[in-house]
């Protein structure tokens, strides 16, 4: 994914009310931009770090740019636009980059499922069956430690995400969780159980219930970032089989 038009750099004067930030751009001049980001964002920005943001030329909007990237206390780079997470994965997937879920027929986006009324981020279509996959876009790293973790706050969502996808592996269905990594100088992600011991155990019943996790790292730059790489899963449950081809047709 290639950022048209290129971004701007600035440096951040503060993010606050969750969706809003500060910035003073390379050329001196004040905004306040849109931070698409729901989550705490811990341990991706500091007062002064460096941002790159995309401006709108849109007079319907009420902020003029959207944060996009940012750099890290720890010296990475994190694409902290969590919407650009699914854009990223559907370019990987008709890439063949994601090569546990390539030669599918069919691709749908937010689809309705479960007895929760989840969204699936996306169905894939195969001959043998149609595969469930959820997304979750991970940032959150530490200092000396190239393993990321998810999530950056507690997410009730993301536990029930988990408990819709273990009821279809009960019965029977195929059913994915994709940790998008958009952070750089990461080798592997772990459920984040000092945050959200909820989400990290439901995590490995999910498992022990034939969900297959993957992990995928991204190359993120000013100029772009593109999901290129599959990470190590850790897991507090120990060694699991994390994903497995569709039997051929």
């Amino acid at each position: 994914m290639r950022f048209d038009p290129p971004l701007e750099e600035g440096r951040l004067l503060r993010r606050y009310k969750r969706f809003l930030a500060d910035i003073e751009t390379a050329k001196g001049e004040a905004l306040t931009i849109h931070c698409p980001n729901t989550g705490s964002m811990l341990n991706c920005m500091s007062e002064g770090c460096r941002v790159w943001f995309s401006r709108s030329s849109d007079p319907k909007r009420k902020l003029p740019g959207t944060w996009e990237l940012g750099e890290t206390p720890h010296g990475r780079l994190a694409c902290l636009n969590t919407g650009r997470a699914n854009a990223l994965v559907e370019e990987a997937l008709r890439a063949g980059i994601v090569s546990e879920l390539a030669g599918f027929t069919g691709l749908r986006r937010e689809v309705v499922y479960g007895s929760e009324g989840s969204r699936a981020d996306f169905r894939l279509d195969y001959a043998s069956g149609a595969v469930m996959l959820e997304v979750k876009s991970v940032t959150l790293g530490f200092a000396d430690s190239r393993v990321a973790a998810f999530p950056d706050a507690v997410t009730a969502r993301g536990a029930k995400h988990l408990r819709e996808l273990a009821a279809l592996a009960r019965q029977g269905a195929r059913a994915v969780l994709l940790y998008c990594v958009n952070l750089s100088g990461v080798d592997a992600v772990r459920a984040a159980g000092e945050i959200d011991p909820v989400y990290a155990a439901a995590l490995d019943e999910a498992m022990a219930a034939g969900v297959e996790v993957l992990a995928y790292g991204a190359d993120v730059s000013p100029e772009g970032v593109w999901l290129n790489r599959r990470l190590r899963l850790e897991t507090s449950a120990g060694d699991r089989p994390t994903a497995a081809p569709l039997p051929s047709a």
